[in-house]
């Protein structure tokens, strides 16, 4: 599989768009008036104790306070308070996390209020992102994201990606982090440290606890609400989490991006700098890659399949909900094999509409239905791994009797929503147009004040359908519009077809052709 990442900078913002295969699945805006990302760590202060939703609301600057439930305190929430408190008045330095003394974790499943006394200051991470009238949701669960493992403080385990299939490979990683990892610690090993040498990780860790340390400092004095440490950049956080041999191409029309892009790409993976170029064709950027093509014929309610078959996504208050249809198309004369024929391409596309829109919450798929209990397996194994790619965390069940299937999928910031219809030229998005009889009347009155000034034949282009209208016989003497006007106004009145013109437009012209204005 080829990824290209294709990144067009404008006034507004970043546009990050990511093909796999020239199809575009994922699709990013960096826009340059947010000031809340996914990852982000704030000095916030807690405002309001909200008893019956055992959660509290927290400062953090945004107009909206954010919101932390209970169950996102996480059990090292003592330690996370004190250190917040050593670290603001630490009078020699930052803190010295080596000696640091965790505290007892919270139990699982407590009360607020048994917690928190008093309104703190307190170190946050945006979980997510301001949504509709909805503040940011954040977590105590502090955790820095690295190219090849997560630092996790205030805890002291090791634990490795499950994707990680080879049982050796997953020890082999376990003994090298074990031996290289500092004191209050804790850290996952992600996928993408499979094959790495201890060099790699030992880097990458490093990296991690330097930014550890950034944050300690920053707390010095700092006073709520206070950004605290900054997530990278879209573009270098989509490359930290996605890039490998599979990357082949990064093309950005901005010189900042690109050098900004080559110097991260320098620290992480060398051998990779030469996939980054600068764009400076005259064609816009995403327009000479297709992206603007496909984001057309991706949004929107109705997407169609490569079958003949087609989706319909529609939203509720709830949930989404995607009708799968089978369209018109036969490959064979069983209903059953048409059906899990269609729903294995319905799976794969499903997926990438998924991920391409960013839908969270509750997702319904009615697939087609299927009696054999075999090829509702099939689909969802398909669906399992057109999904296997999503960095979103998701759970699939499998298909009920119903030929229903459910997803949950985490959801980080508001769906993306485009709108890819344009508006009616003939009734500027109202829906309705003149009636057919204002509009010959309105005709008839112009050509009367014409031949009333200059008697001469005239030409009348329209568009075919209103030419049809004029055309069309009425009667038993077999006459139509334009001979009626031929014979009230004594002049000759050739209807010429314009197919290029909206449906209610006309224009009058003389026999040399030229347009006669009013």
């Amino acid at each position: 599989m080829n990824k290209e990442l294709i990144i067009n900078a404008s006034g507004n913002g970043v546009e990050i768009a990511l093909l796999e295969d020239k199809h575009l699945v994922e699709l990013h805006y960096d826009n340059s008036n947010t000031n809340y990302t996914v990852g982000d760590l704030y000095l916030g202060k807690i405002k309001k104790v909200m008893v019956g939703l055992n959660a509290v609301f927290v400062d953090i600057g945004h107009a909206k306070d954010a919101f932390l439930h209970y169950s996102d305190l996480s059990p090292t929430f003592k330690s996370v308070l004190k250190f917040t408190e050593d670290s603001i008045a630490a009078t020699d330095g930052s803190v010295d996390f080596n000696n640091f003394e965790i505290q007892p974790e919270i139990i699982k499943g407590g009360k607020i209020t048994d917690v928190i006394t008093g309104k703190p200051n307190i170190l946050v991470q945006i979980q997510k992102e301001p949504i509709s009238s909805k503040g940011p949701r954040i977590s105590c669960e502090i955790s820095l994201p690295g190219r090849f493992i997560v630092l996790t403080p205030f805890g002291d385990f090791v634990s490795v990606s499950r994707k990680i299939a080879s049982n050796d490979e997953r020890k082999r990683l376990q003994r090298i982090i074990e031996s290289i990892k500092p004191k209050n610690f804790g850290v996952i090993v992600r996928t993408a440290a499979e094959g790495q040498s201890t060099a790699e990780l030992h880097k990458d860790l490093l990296d991690l606890v330097a930014s550890w340390k950034n944050i300690q400092l920053n707390l010095k004095d700092a006073t709520p609400p206070t950004k605290i440490l900054a997530e990278k950049s879209k573009t270098t956080s989509i490359l930290r989490d996605l890039l490998n041999d599979d990357f082949n191409s990064i093309v950005a029309n901005d010189e900042n991006i690109v050098e900004e892009t080559k110097q991260y790409l320098s620290r992480i993976a060398p051998e990779k700098e030469k996939i980054v170029s600068i764009y400076k064709n005259g064609l816009h950027i995403f327009d000479q890659y297709g992206i603007n093509k496909q984001v057309k014929a991706s949004f929107g309610k109705t997407i169609m399949l490569g079958n003949g078959g087609y989706l319909i996504i529609e939203r509720t208050e709830a949930l989404h909900v995607v009708d799968v249809n089978s369209g018109h198309k036969f490959g064979s004369d069983s209903q059953e094999d048409n059906g899990l024929q269609t729903n294995i391409v319905a799976a794969k596309e499903l997926a990438r509409q998924i991920r391409l829109r960013d839908l969270g919450g509750i997702i319904v798929v009615d697939f087609i239905d299927m009696k054999n209990l075999d090829n509702r397996k099939v689909v969802f194994n398909e669906m399992e791994l057109a999904m296997s790619n999503d960095r979103a965390r998701h759970t699939i069940l499998p298909i009920s009797k119903f030929g229903l299937l459910q997803i949950t999928r985490q959801r980080l910031r508001p769906e993306i929503e485009i709108n890819t219809g344009e508006t009616c030229p003939s009734c500027h998005g109202t829906g309705t147009v003149r009636s057919s009889e204002l509009i010959t009347d309105d005709i008839e009155n112009k050509i009367d004040y014409i031949v009333k000034n200059v008697k001469q034949n005239l030409e009348l282009h329209v568009h075919p359908i209103l030419a049809s209208h004029l055309l069309r016989t009425i009667g038993l003497f077999k006459d139509n519009i334009n001979k009626k006007w031929n014979k009230k106004f004594g002049v000759k009145i050739k209807v010429i077809e314009e197919a290029n013109y909206e449906l209610i437009q006309y224009t009058l012209h003389d026999t040399h052709g030229d347009e006669i204005k009013l």
